[in-house]
């Protein structure tokens, strides 16, 4: 008796994750399908395999979800800052532009890091 029963755990223990999984992609089925808001855009995205998924969703203003708004200075101190703090950088890492093999104008700095903004001297 106590055969069978091991017998059957194991069963559903084969069955679960796939039923784990077409639940799963059903609920993301539905969930993909949206409606287009007038305030905003959403932006669903997944990437993965039967066994690992990763979604993510993404709102932004009306627009395009990919442009980021700086925010400018407040004030004279915080300009004085912002242009002392470009001043260093451009000092530092003297950018030019350059064309690549293809034609398409790159820009070339002399040391490494300041491609990510990197602030710190």
């Amino acid at each position: 008796m106590l055969t069978f029963a091991c017998a059957k755990a194991r069963r559903a223990a084969r069955v679960t994750p796939i039923a784990g999984a077409a639940l799963a992609l059903s609920l993301m089925t539905c969930a993909s399908v949206r409606t287009a808001k007038a305030e905003g855009v959403e932006i669903d995205s997944c990437i993965g395999t039967w066994h690992a998924m990763n979604c993510v969703t993404r709102s932004a203003p009306a627009g395009d979800a990919f442009i980021r708004t700086v925010p400018q200075p407040r004030d004279g101190a915080d300009r004085a800052r912002a242009s002392e703090q470009d001043r260093l950088w451009v000092e530092r890492c003297r950018p030019t532009i350059h064309p690549d093999r293809y034609g398409v104008a790159r820009y070339h700095y002399t040391r490494p890091g300041c491609e990510f903004g990197v602030t710190s001297y």
